[in-house]
């Protein structure tokens, strides 16, 4: 039996985007709804949420995304949390600022799915991934930030490193204004496709047994299998 993660692109934009809403992502299985990040134009639809997950919690939309968290019932925070038996979404850190930031794990009966929209070294913890959401805040030259502490990685290195790292689907999650001049330009990424706001990817993973009556809380728990094919992969616009 296989069950399904859907993950749907709540917005696609780095800070102060002209174009996009801020970067964002809804995880929904078997009943469970978890945000990451977010922001202003980028909040999850309305439904009961089982957390809000942020990648910086000192960033600069925090303020906002505390009073939508809150008023949705929720706390914002960076850390893990299980949903039920058969997933599992694990913090990780990533080098991006002089202040501790973060990207997810979202973890399923052997699939990986990886949020990491903003870092300056590729996550050596998203090796193997089937489906990657990153960085791409930066074009042919990397952002480097004040003092030299961090910044953003370029679309290139991304790419290069995702491929490096065996990641099957790249998704371009956080995109600059560098990149959007690109864009514009007529050039598409070195490897991977650019995110588009309100796509949901939908991706196949086993469990071992149907789901038992009762709701979140009483969950079958996931087999481990191989991972799917590319063709369990799937984008819906």
């Amino acid at each position: 039996m296989n069950r399904r993660l859907r993950l749907t692109l709540l917005g696609v934009g780095a800070m102060n985007s002209p174009r996009y809403a801020p970067a964002g992502l809804l995880l929904r299985c078997a009943g469970y709804r978890v945000a990451f990040d977010g922001g202003p134009g980028a909040e999850p639809p309305p439904g009961r949420l089982d957390g809000w997950l942020v990648t910086d919690e000192r960033g600069e939309l925090r303020s906002a995304l505390r009073r939508s968290a809150a008023a949705r019932g929720v706390e914002l925070r960076a850390s893990d949390v299980d949903l039920g038996d058969e997933v599992r979404v694990r913090c990780r850190r990533v080098v991006h600022t002089s202040h501790p930031a973060y990207g997810y794990r979202i973890e399923a009966g052997g699939l990986l799915v990886v949020w990491a929209p903003e870092f300056w070294e590729f996550p050596g913890w998203a090796a193997g991934a089937d489906l990657m959401f990153a960085e791409a805040a930066a074009w042919r030259r990397p952002i480097r930030f004040r003092g030299g502490v961090g910044g953003h990685a370029t679309v290139q290195a991304v790419a290069e490193q995702a491929a490096r790292h065996g990641v099957r689907r790249l998704v371009y999650a956080h995109i600059g204004r560098p990149v959007l001049r690109a864009m514009d330009a007529g050039e598409g990424p070195p490897g991977g496709e650019w995110g588009v706001e309100g796509r949901t990817y939908a991706v196949a993973f086993p469990v071992s047994s149907p789901r038992p009556a009762g709701g979140p809380g009483s969950r079958g728990r996931a087999a481990a299998r191989a991972r799917p094919s590319p063709a369990d992969v799937r984008a819906h616009g």
